[in-house]
């Protein structure tokens, strides 16, 4: 079977992870927005433990000063994909992840609902990696085969769903490589 199909929920190239901050979407068959997000922790540190901690609720508030301020946090992503290209899944993909948080697509709020959260580590001001884009790609289009509510012309940044609010992906992000 390819590693990159989905069954039962799951992405077969990703490694299994699991968030306890997910909960039931109201429409499970209504998966039908992406949205793109970078994160880093530490901020603007690239590797490390970090952003795992955080999704799985085990973040050390002594661990680096920051920590002490977003430890409280509960949050989520269906996928986070590293600088090398790694792929770990935290939520299956009929289940609601908490990564949006106060959102709206096409005046639609509460995006978690409906969408599917792809964490890239990055920041707004590093370009992402070719094995990330390489990777997303392979990602969006296992996406796009086994959701057929999604589609290309509905990838967006969490900017876009969160305006005032979030900044990533950044404007280093080439959408290119993934919406067209």
């Amino acid at each position: 079977m390819d590693l990159w199909t989905i069954q039962d929920h799951w992405l077969k190239a990703a490694e299994k992870r699991f968030s306890p901050n997910f909960d039931l979407r109201p429409q499970p068959d209504d998966i039908s927005l992406i949205v793109i997000h970078g994160i880093t922790l530490p901020p603007n540190v690239f590797g490390g433990d970090g952003v795992d901690q955080l999704f799985t609720n085990s973040l050390d508030p002594n661990a680096h000063p920051f920590y002490a301020s977003i430890q409280h946090l509960r949050v989520s992503t269906h996928l986070f994909i590293r600088r090398d290209g790694a792929v770990v899944q935290y939520v299956p993909f009929n289940a609601r992840a908490w990564h949006a948080g106060k959102s709206s697509y096409q005046g639609r709020e509460v995006c978690n609902d409906f969408s599917i959260g792809i964490e890239l580590e990055g920041t707004d001001e590093h370009p992402y990696c070719e094995e990330q884009y390489r990777h997303l790609d392979k990602c969006v289009q296992s996406l796009l085969s086994h959701y057929p509510k999604t589609s290309r012309s509905r990838i967006v940044g969490h900017n876009e769903i969160a305006p005032g609010r979030k900044t990533d992906p950044g404007l280093f992000f080439d959408w290119e490589r993934i919406r067209y």
